[in-house]
């Protein structure tokens, strides 16, 4: 992966095929690699002819660790995305994000609509709104000695990943605690591009699309069917509406 600096962070990401760009960024304790490598993604939108880039968030991946929450806020996190737009000399692009990774794209079409083209918000429909009462848990869940000592089924779930991802959990932790900023119905209608909410039929994590879709003015909600926070990610129907959408 290549590289760049901003705001004192080293921004790793993955630059690959030919066509209109799209940002892809990932999701809570995962990267690039295994949020949109591994699944397919990026062979699926190069192939579709699209400029695919991906980036690791700080504190993730091989960008660089910090561990205060307040370097993790999602106006932060969407500035570094805007200014891998800026290192790319790229004005616009279509943006997709996953789960965190679709709050930091939401945060972006708001704070800087004139980088965003179209956006997909994958993984995360009415809690963008409603927010999440459980960071707290899992902040704890990722610091503690040993996975056995982690009983909530949720907070177990994110610690699991977080090491199969071999991630920093310290970094984690400081993340998930700076991170979960929601939006008001009221900016949510201030994002007048076309956004696609695509969640799980069986997301308890991410809550309902079409909820979130309503406070959009050109939203568009897709319930992947049989689908949960982690299962949906590689998911053939969320891939094929992605691509029909990016044509549009």
């Amino acid at each position: 992966m290549k590289s760049f600096r901003h705001d004192q962070v080293e921004i790793a990401f993955l630059d690959e095929g030919e066509g209109d760009p799209v940002v892809l960024v990932h999701g809570f304790a995962s990267n690039a690699t295994v949020n949109w490598v591994q699944p397919g993604w990026v062979s699926f939108l190069a192939q579709a002819r699209r400029r695919v880039i991906a980036l690791d968030n700080r504190g993730h991946g091989a960008s660089t660790k910090l561990y205060d929450p307040a370097d993790y806020h999602s106006s932060r996190m969407a500035g570094d995305v805007a200014a891998l737009l800026d290192h790319l000399g790229l004005e616009r692009a279509d943006v997709m994000g996953y789960s965190m990774g679709a709050r930091i794209a939401a945060f972006l079409a708001l704070e800087h609509p004139e980088r965003v083209r179209g956006a997909i918000f994958g993984g995360l429909g009415s809690r963008l709104v409603e927010g999440f009462d459980d960071s707290e848990a899992v902040a704890h869940a990722l610091e503690t000695h040993s996975l056995e000592n982690v009983s909530d089924v949720r907070s177990r779930m994110f610690r699991v990943f977080a090491e199969q991802t071999k991630s920093d959990l310290r970094a984690l932790a400081a993340c998930i605690r700076g991170s979960g900023q929601t939006l008001t119905p009221t900016e949510l209608a201030q994002i007048r591009l076309p956004v696609l909410v695509a969640v799980g039929e069986n997301d308890v994590v991410g809550g309902s699309a079409a909820e979130l879709s309503r406070f959009l003015p050109a939203g568009e909600a897709l319930e992947i069917p049989r689908r949960d926070h982690m299962t949906a990610v590689g998911d053939k129907v969320y891939k094929q509406a992605v691509v029909e959408f990016l044509k549009q």
